[in-house]
């Protein structure tokens, strides 16, 4: 088999899927509703993509963080992408969050009962 000129064939992991990424919001509603953090010095709630952020960071090792200059002055951190995450490593993002979860005490937060028996 033979290809076109000028293409080039990629190898990689398959995405992560709808049913993967849907996994993961209920855990971070969880966080949302159920912790306060330290932002600015000052504990509070913090959304769940705010917890996303942190937690992103935290699953990757803390290392290698992207900041950038704030519009303004100041400074942005710029959060992880899972959308990013092949198949195999949202699997181990999902493991790595309900861990973090349990540690922390914290229970997914399900729209419904149906979502909560798998």
């Amino acid at each position: 088999m033979t290809s076109p000129d000028g293409t080039i064939a990629e190898f990689k992991d398959a995405s992560r899927t709808l049913d993967q990424n849907s996994a993961q919001w209920p855990y971070l509603q969880g966080f949302s509703e159920q912790l306060e953090w330290v932002v600015n010095g000052v504990k509070c709630k913090l959304s769940k993509d705010e917890w996303k952020d942190i937690l992103t960071a935290a699953f990757e090792g803390e290392t290698m963080p992207r900041i950038a200059q704030g519009f303004d002055g100041g400074v942005v951190m710029l959060g992880r992408r899972t959308s990013k995450y092949g198949k195999k490593k949202f699997s181990v993002w999902m493991e790595w969050i309900i861990a973090a979860a349990t540690l922390k005490g914290i229970k997914p937060v399900y729209k419904n009962q149906r979502q909560e028996e798998f």
